[in-house]
């Protein structure tokens, strides 16, 4: 059973940093896709970035340049450093493991599938 638990949201202002980080398990972790997407209220969920088994990476042209998605295989956890936040990535974020099976989660940048499963969320929020 995939288990996601993501954590390291907050509250910053523009320009500030965060840290999120997924602890995946239920599934062979270093062999699938893993992404993140977020959903801000009255909005639909937005595939930000995505990271294949071997640690290529995807970023959606909003967070391109700012966002750094990286993979940690051998504790199986997920991270996106955030920088340079702006108000406009006030959102829940989710972890993703993108397995090609599941519920459709979001167009999900690159090649990664838009299909898996995804965690409880942990909520950024970015004032001005």
């Amino acid at each position: 059973q995939v288990h996601l638990v993501e954590s390291g949201g907050g509250s910053v202002q523009a320009g500030g940093s965060l840290r999120l980080s997924c602890a995946a398990s239920g599934y062979n972790y270093s062999s699938y896709c893993m992404g993140w997407v977020r959903q801000a209220p009255g909005k639909e969920r937005e595939g930000v970035a995505a990271i294949d088994g071997d640690a290529g990476t995807s970023y959606a042209d909003s967070v391109k340049g700012r966002f750094t998605l990286s993979r940690d295989n051998a504790k199986n956890t997920l991270y996106l450093q955030m920088n340079s936040l702006k108000p406009e990535d006030t959102a829940m974020y989710y972890c993703a493991a993108l397995l090609g099976t599941g519920s459709r989660i979001a167009t999900m940048p690159g090649r990664c599938s838009d299909f898996g499963y995804w965690g409880q969320g942990t909520q950024v929020t970015v004032s001005s």
